[in-house]
């Protein structure tokens, strides 16, 4: 895992989730995670199955939360929160070959997740955000650190993340970046994308 972690957010996309998605993957990213708040499960089923179509063997298909809807359209993993179903029962839900990631807040939630079987962990809030109410106090580049010392499955940092800051946090070791408002926002998704993958030489 390595370069820009795509998710999808409705909310502020000017083309929509399958549009944006399809971009990301043009973009060469190597994970697609779909994120929708929606509670209507059949509209969510129907964009989850347009978007793993989108990512077709290209990149990983990872729908955030809801197991059921991962389930049903034969996506590749999952990525779950700290008030989410817990990773034991997650993973024996979706069988030992699905890709589950955990987010994570400090070095305690990150040993614990590691610990557990996680495949690779979300860090989050780097940096103040304004695209996740219930996302917390930010807690900087160098909890980074401090995890890559510690874990040694990938972290991808999210939160806040903008051209303007993501060097430091790839310097502090982070596997893979989540800018969606910079990215999300613009005409050009693909290009916009593209610019946090060089930063990372890809």
């Amino acid at each position: 895992m390595r370069g820009y972690y795509f998710i999808t957010d409705s909310g502020l996309s000017l083309a929509g989730n399958v549009a944006d998605a399809r971009a990301a993957v043009a973009a060469g990213v190597t994970v697609v995670q779909y994120r929708n708040k929606s509670n209507i499960t059949r509209d969510m089923y129907e964009e989850a199955l347009l978007i793993k179509g989108v990512c077709g063997g290209s990149a990983k298909f990872i729908v955030n939360d809801r197991i059921d809807i991962a389930l049903a359209v034969g996506a590749d993993g999952v990525h779950i929160g700290q008030e989410d179903m817990p990773y034991e029962q997650a993973r024996r839900l979706l069988g030992p070959d699905k890709i589950i990631g955990v987010t994570v807040h400090d070095l305690d939630e990150a040993l614990e997740a590691e610990a557990a079987g996680a495949d690779y962990l979300g860090v989050s809030p780097v940096f103040a955000t304004g695209t996740k109410d219930d996302a917390g106090e930010p807690c900087g580049t160098k909890l980074i650190s401090s995890i890559k010392a510690k874990c040694s499955i990938p972290v991808v940092a999210i939160g806040g993340i903008a051209l303007s800051n993501v060097d430091e946090v790839i310097a502090a070791g982070a596997d893979m970046v989540c800018a969606i408002s910079a990215v999300v926002t613009k005409g050009d998704v693909a290009a916009a994308i593209l610019e946090f993958q060089r930063r990372y030489g890809l």
